[in-house]
C-alpha cells in the first residue's frame, strides 16, 4: 500500500493563518478500482482564494483545498497511462502528495506542452490563475484597444497576467504592488506605470499621477481602502471586474465603509464579481491561447518556488503576507 502525507485543517483561521491551525497526517491508500488511477504529486500551488473558501467549503479535520500537477504512477483507465502527468481538481485533492481517484476529477497536460517550460506553470499563467486574468479581462470588463486599465495586487499570480494580456491588447496598463521589487517586475514587464502602495505619501495621488484623465477598467484584487479610492477616479461608464479581496481575508471584525455607492451612480459605473469557473466550458480554448502567448514571448512567467512538502503552511502564509512575485508554488 501506498502512504499518503497530507496537512488537514485542525481549526478553521481566526485572523491570520497560524502554524497550530495545521497537523500533517500520514493515511494508507487502497489500490485503484477500474477507472480509478494513483496519482504522485508534483507541484502544489497555494492561492489567497484558500483562506475564505476554507471557511466556506471546508469542515474542521478536512484536508486543505488546492490544485496540483500530479503524475500517474499506477493506473486502471487507459486515457491516463502511467507516467503521464495531469492537473487535479482543487476540491478532490488538495494539500496531499498522494490520491487515488477517477478520471472526473483530472485534466491531462496536454501532449504538446513544450519541453522548455515548466508543468507547474500549469497551476499559474497557463492554469487557474491565468484563466481569471483572461476571462476578467475579455468576459467582465471587455477592454478595447486605446484604454487604461487599473490593477491592484499587480505582481501576484492573477496579476501579472492581466497586466500583459492587456498590453497584448493594446491598452495603458497602471499597476500597484507592495514592494520596490516587485514595482520593478512590473517595469519589466512592460506595466506604463506602476508605485509601491506602501511608501507612496497618498494613494489618491499616485493614481492620479499615473492616469490624471482616470482609468476605464479597474482589475480589483485587493478590496478595502484601496478599492474605495480607485472607484473614485474611475471614468463615466467605467467598468470594475472584482477577483479578490485579499485585504480583508484576514480580518477577525468585517470592514465597514466608506461606500462609494453616489461615485457609482454619478459615474454610472459598472462593478461585477466573478470566478473563472463560470467559463469552464472554453476553458481548454483558453488554456491554449494563454500557453501560446507564453511560447511566443507575449507573457513572461515568473514564480515563488518553495521546496519540500512540510512547508505548505509556510508558503500559505507567506503568500498571505505578499512574499512572492508571481505564482506560489510548492515543489515536492
Amino acid at each position: 500500500m501506498v502512504q499518503a502525507k497530507t496537512w488537514v485543517l485542525v481549526k478553521h483561521f481566526d485572523g491570520f493563518p497560524k502554524n497550530s491551525d495545521f497537523e500533517l497526517k500520514v493515511e494508507e491508500l487502497p489500490e485503484p478500482k477500474d477507472g480509478e488511477v494513483l496519482l504522485e504529486t508534483v507541484f502544489l500551488t497555494v492561492d489567497p482564494y484558500m483562506r475564505p473558501f476554507s471557511k466556506i467549503h471546508m469542515k474542521e479535520g478536512d484536508v486543505m483545498i488546492g490544485g496540483q500537477v500530479a503524475k500517474v504512477i499506477q493506473s486502471k483507465n487507459p486515457a491516463f497511462p502511467v507516467g503521464s502527468h495531469v492537473t487535479a481538481n482543487v476540491g478532490s485533492h488538495g494539500w496531499r502528495t498522494h490520491t487515488v481517484c477517477d478520471a472526473s476529477q483530472l485534466q491531462p497536460i496536454p501532449a504538446d506542452w513544450p519541453q522548455d517550460l515548466p508543468l507547474s506553470l500549469a497551476l499559474g499563467t497557463v492554469g487557474m490563475p491565468g484563466l481569471t486574468a483572461l476571462y476578467g479581462i475579455e468576459e467582465v470588463l471587455g477592454l478595447k484597444k486605446g484604454e487604461t486599465l487599473l490593477v491592484n495586487a499587480a505582481s501576484g499570480a492573477v496579476g501579472i497576467v492581466v497586466g500583459q494580456i492587456a498590453k497584448i491588447k493594446g491598452c495603458k496598463v497602471v499597476g500597484s504592488a507592495g514592494s520596490d521589487a516587485k514595482v520593478a517586475f512590473l517595469k519589466e514587464l512592460g506595466f506604463d506605470e506602476a508605485f509601491n502602495y506602501k511608501t507612496v505619501g497618498s494613494l489618491e495621488d499616485a493614481l492620479r499621477k499615473a492616469s490624471p484623465e482616470g482609468y476605464d477598467c479597474f482589475f480589483e484584487n485587493v478590496g478595502g481602502y484601496f478599492s474605495s479610492v480607485a472607484i473614485e477616479q474611475m471614468k463615466e461608464f467605467g467598468r470594475i471586474a472584482v477577483c479578490g479581496s485579499i485585504s480583508g481575508y484576514n480580518d477577525s471584525t468585517p470592514q465597514t465603509g466608506p461606500y462609494p455607492h453616489l461615485t457609482m451612480i454619478v459615474k454610472q459605473l459598472k462593478m461585477e464579481g466573478f470566478m473563472q469557473s463560470r467559463w469552464e466550458y472554453k476553458h481548454q480554448e483558453s488554456l491554449k491561447r494563454l500557453l501560446a502567448w507564453v511560447r511566443e514571448g507575449k507573457i513572461k512567467c515568473r514564480e515563488h518556488v518553495t521546496k519540500g512538502f512540510e512547508n505548505m503552511p509556510a508558503a500559505f502564509m507567506g503568500m498571505l503576507r505578499g512574499e512572492n512575485i508571481g505564482k506560489a508554488i510548492i515543489a515536492i
